[in-house]
């Protein structure tokens, strides 16, 4: 793929077809304006940055910098936005034979202690609460990153994300954010979340 080729991913389904959780209207303005936006800025930024001066690059202040900084914020904020459209969609129903599900129960002692950690994560944070495997120590890790780009760890592998910032839910929740999160965990697609599981986690 040429620099600023990326695409706005479509949704796996209707646009309506969370209501139960979340609003046409909500779904909508989120994945069409705001994930959108974040492809959008990528591509823009790609292309600038390969005509940008990178001699005048310094650590104070550069285009070059900047750019690079907003590069991974909106790369990060495509990806995430991705994950989160493909988390829900299911029943939230956590089928015990599936790999993930099992690998939740191991290092969490249950699915119920990890709804509940997650659920605490994603009214800590600012933007994103994210599911990984930690490679570093062969865990799954609620992990709280504050923007998109900030709070990763490195080389861990994001499963489940639920976006907090306000765009997501306010409109249906008002300052609910609780009772958001527990929407998107009883709207979780387990199925997809362990296809990702298994692709991704090494055997």
């Amino acid at each position: 793929m040429a620099a600023g080729e990326h695409k706005v991913k479509p949704l796996p389904y209707a646009y309506d077809a969370l209501e139960s959780f979340l609003s046409k209207e909500v779904v909508t303005w989120h994945h069409d304006k705001h994930h959108a936006g974040y492809v959008n800025k990528r591509n823009e930024i790609e292309k600038k940055i390969e005509t940008i001066d990178r001699s005048a690059s310094n650590a104070n202040w550069s285009d070059y910098g900047e750019m690079k900084r907003r590069e991974s914020f909106n790369a990060s904020g495509m990806i995430l936005h991705e994950i989160y459209w493909e988390n829900v969609g299911g029943n939230g129903k956590a089928d015990d034979s599936l790999a993930v599900v099992k690998k939740v129960v191991q290092d969490f002692g249950s699915v119920a202690n990890w709804e509940a950690d997650f659920k605490a994560c994603a009214t800590a944070s600012l933007v994103w609460a994210i599911l990984c495997y930690d490679p570093s120590d062969g865990k799954l890790h609620n992990y709280l990153c504050d923007f998109h780009n900030d709070g990763a760890v490195w080389g861990a592998i994001p499963l489940v994300a639920i976006d907090v910032f306000e765009h997501a839910y306010y409109r249906q929740y008002g300052p609910d954010r609780g009772k958001y999160a527990a929407g998107f965990i009883s709207s979780l697609n387990w199925k997809a979340i362990n296809e990702r599981y298994q692709k991704w986690v090494p055997k």
